[in-house]
């Protein structure tokens, strides 16, 4: 008699238990799912902030020009004719920056300037911060040393963004042996020319006729298409429209 109560009392509560097994398992799916999607956006996240630390600005240079007030490209012709920011507001736009907004606005003229990513950039600045001096003018001096500004400087490029094509194209030699990476640093004596197939570029011709200005720190034969670096540059001979004890005041907020 108490066997069949027992055997009939199991009966009865094995659906009960069997729902409830049934409810706890797929809480569990449901709560392994969640984390999965969890692990899966902060992945997607991770990987869009690297992205935009890496990435390198490739949109429309003229209107980041008048966004920061400076000419990117050197030739001043961004900002002649509309000296404001762009967009329909952009005439009558009377924001003030705050002590950080100047800081940042800073930065990022010399960044976007010079075409690099914030991860060179902010390596960049820790390794002028090494040296003996002042942090910011050794920073900007390092920059100037780039492969790609030195094509530049040297009138083989109207641009920054073209010389930085040239380099990595592999037209540019450095003492007689190609170099395609354009954050390449150049020494002082070291001799910057361009490949024999490469002295007939129409784009290089194009931009030697327009220039007329190579800085003192920077020899140039424009029959040869040979230059060199001669020394380091001085302070007084780089952007002067660049405050760089900003950039410095902005990577000590960190």
């Amino acid at each position: 008699m108490c066997f069949g109560l027992f055997s009939l009392f199991l009966l009865r509560g094995a659906p009960r238990n069997l729902q409830a097994a049934k409810a706890k398992l797929q809480d569990n799916r449901m709560a392994i799912e969640l984390n999965i999607s969890g692990l899966i956006l902060q992945q997607n996240k991770t990987k869009l902030e690297e992205e935009s630390i890496m990435a390198r600005y490739t949109g429309p240079a003229w209107k980041l020009s008048r966004r920061l007030g400076i000419s990117l490209t050197g030739t001043g012709k961004e900002i002649e004719k509309r000296p404001y920011a762009p967009g329909q507001h952009g005439p009558n736009q009377r924001k003030k920056l705050s002590e950080y907004g100047m800081q940042l606005q800073e930065k990022q003229k010399l960044r976007f300037m010079f075409g690099v990513n914030e991860r060179q950039f902010r390596t960049l600045f820790n390794k002028a911060g090494k040296r003996q001096g002042k942090h910011g003018e050794n920073f900007m001096i390092l920059l100037e040393t780039r492969l790609d500004n030195l094509v530049y400087r040297m009138g083989l490029a109207r641009t920054r963004r073209a010389s930085r094509q040239l380099v990595n194209h592999g037209h540019v030699l450095v003492d007689g042996k190609r170099v395609d990476i354009p954050s390449f640093s150049v020494k002082p004596g070291q001799v910057i020319s361009l490949r024999e197939k490469s002295q007939t570029l129409d784009v290089v011709n194009e931009s030697l006729e327009v220039n007329n200005f190579v800085p003192e720190y920077v020899s140039f034969d424009k029959d040869t298409k040979v230059g060199s670096f001669v020394r380091m540059p001085e302070r007084s001979e780089l952007a002067a429209e660049i405050n760089e004890a900003l950039i410095v005041e902005f990577y000590s907020r960190k």
